[in-house]
């Protein structure tokens, strides 16, 4: 972890999370989402009024397992419905917006992308406009990004300063989402602040696609993972606690003009393989007797990714707060109660 000036310093930020938050109008969209629900618990703890957009009322999400949707007003609908959305803030007066909402499963866009660009660029332009609409009330808004949006690139870490330039459907639809966000700040002046994150992994998340929750759910089942890609995939990860207090650190620096229309990293800076990564979390369940079945079948996904975080730490003064052994412990423990392990 942190030494104890870095403690200190994180202490301070969150008792000012707590006194900002209060009594302030939030709207969510991505609620039911991993992100999104945790998001809405940090709100709600630090004494926000939280609206969320909910589509599907799926009571699986951690939003609903945990009843903190009772705490919400909650608005029924799609991204790809502008007059949903600009109704929602306008009645629910949200100074605050946080747009996670988006379809974010990269196999799937593969296979259809369609829906992919619909939610995740449509739906980026719809709220943005809505927020455009509404002069004088939004005051700040964080858009959900992607290290995805960078595209493929030879040098790494990926820096703000980078090209995006997706090629497959995912990324595609997140470069789209990262520069009309843009777009929407250099030329409407909406104070605006793009968040771009490595593989977050964390409890609630209930895509089994993804190599966290499906390493812990094979140890748990005392199952071989099947790997499908070569294994030497290159990713950066970081636990879901820590990226919705980015997500809050960055709405509440939103006011100076340094922040806004910036782009901002966040990951704990140490790349693994996909074979690294379950490896580690077959060390931390005590089931590394169960070898990997590497099946090299994977498509339309990025050889190497990882962040450089240093503008987070000079801009937003933003520092982690659980290594990634912490992180997947506490993620372990989760599944374990979600599973009845």
């Amino acid at each position: 972890m942190e030494d104890g000036a870095g403690a200190l310093e994180n202490l301070e930020m969150n008792s000012g999370e707590n006194k900002f938050w209060r009594d302030r109008r939030v709207f969510v969209t991505g609620a039911t989402g991993m992100v999104g629900s945790w998001l809405v618990k940090d709100l709600l703890e630090a004494g926000a009024k939280v609206a969320v957009l909910v589509r599907d009322a799926d009571p699986q999400s951690e939003l609903y397992r945990s009843g903190d949707f009772r705490q919400t007003s909650l608005v029924q609908g799609e991204m790809e419905s502008y007059p949903t959305l600009e109704r929602a803030m306008n009645e629910y007066e949200a100074d605050t917006v946080f747009h996670l909402a988006a379809q974010p499963i990269v196999g799937a866009a593969h296979r259809r992308p369609l829906p992919t660009f619909e939610t995740n660029i449509r739906g980026t332009y719809n709220l943005l406009e809505a927020c455009r609409a509404l002069p004088g009330l939004v005051e700040r808004i964080v858009i959900a990004s992607s290290d995805k949006a960078y595209g493929e690139h030879h040098h790494l870490p990926y820096t703000e300063e980078m090209p995006l330039q997706g090629r497959h459907p995912y990324e595609v639809s997140k470069s789209c989402a990262d520069l009309i966000a843009q777009s929407y700040h250099q030329t409407y002046g909406l104070p605006l602040a793009i968040l771009r994150c490595g593989n977050i992994y964390g409890g609630g998340d209930l895509n089994w696609s993804r190599i966290v929750p499906y390493t812990i759910r094979c140890c748990l089942n005392d199952e071989r993972p099947v790997i499908r890609s070569d294994g030497q995939y290159v990713r950066d990860y970081i636990y879901v606690k820590d990226v919705s207090r980015c997500y809050m650190r960055a709405a509440e620096r939103l006011s100076e003009k340094k922040v806004q229309g910036q782009a901002f990293n966040f990951s704990l800076e140490r790349p693994l393989t996909v074979l690294e990564i379950v490896a580690l979390l077959q060390q931390l369940m005590n089931c590394t007797h169960l070898k990997p079945d590497v099946q090299n079948t994977a498509v339309g996904e990025i050889r190497a990714q990882y962040l450089n975080t240093g503008k987070a730490r000079d801009l937003l003064n933003w520092r982690p707060e659980y290594t990634l052994e912490q992180g997947l412990n506490e993620t372990i423990a989760w599944y374990r109660s979600y599973l009845g392990f």
